[in-house]
């Protein structure tokens, strides 16, 4: 991802273009803001009736004298303070109306742009290649959808809509101020351009520093997913107090982070605070003398103070909105970085729809590189016919996984072709070429959910009947019968609630529902014990019938049944047989079985 910062107004467009589906809702909230704005121009309206006209005698204003209800007289005293002490509830119970309705308003709308936003970055994250996310890990792009996504609710609801509010209060106390005493008004806004300096170079030190403190906090999070994950690792090897340490180094540079954007916004904000005070103290001096020679009464003083208030008010909410629009904007860049991500692996314009494929793939000539100068295949070619099992052997880093990845689309090649039943696989449909396959991995990959719904997670339109002859192929269904819960029994965070012969045995039903052409097994029995492995194997020879066949794996127990075996060797395919030669070697290159049947 790139690290350059995009220009403040490029990321604002592209946050407004994001609010497009909202914009009904976004201008509901603005009108409902500026209502804000005359009641807050009523607000000193009370406190001057009770000096000038309750306390000083003075008759009510002749543009007031309309608006009093017909069975009040206008020259009591009594009444007159009925009056401000009307107004006074009056306006208190207006004002919170308006805010609560803006903060419903702001609430839902707020809530459901930023929905579809991490909607839109979670489809993305989806579509990135296994290359992507193999070189920048989940736990990144996790903060960026989760938390970065969260910026555009921000100017939506909470940025933009203020601001229009404060810069319609501006304009209007501006212009009840210049109504009243038009030197006094300008003296007021006097502070305006040395304000606007202060927060056009704050706003970029503290947008610098939120990108740090982003990153930092991603970081931190990275360790605690990873320890979290991992915690039977970490327990086996007492590394607990050494975790422990790395999550605190890791999460005091967040801190210092922190500081440092806080640091700023206080320097700003005390900065902004003595402008305000040197305008305010001019205008109350100006204000003050011309009281004395008589040109303001002592009501309109007080009124004048109270809208220099509201005027600052304003003045101040602009420039601490803009200071706190870095972080969102800082947010929003790392958001649309995940965004602009290029999705690798796509359809090709005119791409083929496939329903059913036979099975058969050829390779030719197919490299691979994650980066260049470092090929994981160079040259590596192959015809696998349809319904032949193949068995895929080699060392650590050889390239077997690299070499599934692109059988099934994860990656593409960066060199040579890989074909089924005669096609490109990058001229097939992604979501058809992907139904071709089932998979079935070394650590099942199981969710959150019941047995059942894991067993049907790749047709979820299968019937309970359909489920339960799927798990009776897989031998899977004794054992779950004897659960309380039977098919609706939970299986915990990654399957954990079960055994790992049982979670192996769901993944191999799982496959079987979905009844796929081709299918892929990695290291299928490594990790269960060899009663198990029996029983599991009996289940992959059922599954394996019809079907083409690719198995990764260094028992020969479970390559045995295999047509044909391959090795991955210097970046290409070379044809193995079972013969007493060379001994079949594990990940440590250690001979796994006695010499009488083994791998050449």
């Amino acid at each position: 991802m790139s690290t350059a910062t995009p220009p403040t107004a490029q990321t604002l467009r592209r946050l407004i273009a994001h609010l497009r589906p909202w914009r009904g809702w976004v201008v509901l909230i603005v009108i409902v803001d500026l209502l804000a704005v005359p009641l807050a121009l009523l607000a000193p309206l009370p406190l001057k009736i009770a000096v000038d006209n309750v306390i000083g005698g003075q008759p009510l204003p002749a543009w007031l004298q309309p608006w009093v209800p017909g069975w009040m007289p206008v020259d009591g005293l009594g009444s007159m303070l009925a009056l401000a002490v009307g107004l006074v509830i009056l306006l208190a119970v207006v004002s919170q109306a308006q805010r609560g309705g803006a903060w419903i308003l702001q609430t839902w709308t707020g809530e459901r742009v930023v929905l579809g936003f991490r909607a839109e970055l979670f489809r993305r994250t989806q579509r990135l290649s296994m290359t992507y996310h193999d070189q920048r890990g989940i736990a990144d792009s996790l903060y960026r959808i989760q938390y970065d996504a969260s910026a555009v609710q921000w100017v939506a609801v909470y940025g933009l809509a203020p601001l229009l509010t404060a810069v319609g209060m501006l304009v209007g106390i501006f212009a009840v101020m210049w109504s009243m005493d038009a030197a006094l008004a300008v003296v007021a806004m006097a502070v305006a351009p040395p304000l606007w300096i202060l927060t056009v170079a704050f706003g970029r030190t503290v947008r610098a520093r939120w990108h740090r403190q982003k990153e930092l906090e991603s970081a931190t999070s990275s360790v605690l997913q990873e320890v979290l994950a991992g915690l039977r690792v970490v327990k086996a090897f007492g590394a607990e107090e050494r975790e422990e340490l790395r999550y605190l180094d890791r999460a005091g540079h967040e801190v210092h982070a922190n500081l440092s954007v806080v640091r700023a916004q206080v320097v700003f904000y005390t900065c902004t605070a003595l402008v305000l005070a040197a305008g305010g103290a001019a205008a109350l001096w100006i204000a003050a003398r011309q009281v004395q020679a008589g040109q303001l009464t002592l009501g309109q003083l007080t009124m004048v103070m109270a809208y220099l208030t509201q005027l600052y008010a304003p003045l101040e909410s602009l420039t601490h909105k803009y200071t706190e629009l870095q972080s969102s904007l800082a947010g929003a860049e790392r958001a649309f970085a995940l965004l602009d991500e290029q999705v690798d692996v796509k359809d090709r314009p005119g791409a083929l729809p496939l329903a059913h494929a036979r099975g058969e793939i050829e390779l030719r000539d197919v490299h691979y590189a994650y980066k260049p100068g470092s090929s994981v295949l160079a040259g590596a070619s192959a015809h696998i016919p349809a319904g032949t099992r193949v068995g895929i052997v080699g060392r650590t880093g050889a390239g077997k996984t690299t070499l599934v990845n692109l059988i099934t689309r994860f990656q593409d090649p960066t060199g040579g072709t890989l074909l089924l039943d005669g096609h490109d696989l990058r001229d097939i449909k992604l979501d058809d070429l992907r139904r071709q396959f089932a998979i079935v991995l070394q650590e099942p990959v199981l969710f959150s959910t019941s047995i059942g719904e894991n067993i049907a997670y790749g047709r979820p339109d299968a019937t309970p009947a359909q489920i339960e002859a799927a798990a009776q192929a897989a031998d899977a269904h004794d054992f779950i019968a004897a659960m309380p819960e039977g098919y609706a029994t939970p299986v915990g965070e990654r399957g954990m609630m079960l055994s790992g012969g049982q979670r192996q045995r769901i993944a191999l039903a799982r496959a079987f529902l979905k009844d796929a052409p081709i299918l892929i097994m990695d290291e299928p029995t490594s990790s269960v014990d060899l009663k198990t492995e029996a029983s599991i194997i009996q289940a992959m020879e059922r599954l394996m019938a019809g079907r083409t066949t690719f198995i990764v794996a260094h028992r020969l127990a479970t390559l045995a049944h295999c047509d044909v075996v391959y090795a991955v060797e210097n970046g290409r395919l070379t044809r193995a047989s079972l013969e007493a030669s060379e001994p079949l070697l594990d990940n440590r290159g250690l001979a796994l079985e006695a010499p009488e049947a083994q791998l050449s």
